[in-house]
């Protein structure tokens, strides 16, 4: 068998995404600007939550 992991997408993880902010609301602390909502998780996990795939709109932030 094949290294399975080398036709995966990386995760796409928040923090590291141009999308993402922090709302400074205490309830729904994180936000995607590309999806339009605030959340009380990271939002990849409330993407995956509701429609069972990663999310699509991950954009990596570029490295400065």
């Amino acid at each position: 068998m094949g290294n399975e992991e080398s036709g995966k997408r990386e995760r796409p993880l928040c923090l590291n995404c141009e999308h993402f902010y922090i709302t400074h609301q205490p309830d729904f602390p994180y936000g995607c600007k590309a999806m339009g909502f605030k959340s009380a998780k990271p939002p990849y996990l409330e993407v995956l939550r509701t429609s069972g795939i990663q999310c699509l709109a991950y954009k990596k932030k570029p490295k400065y």
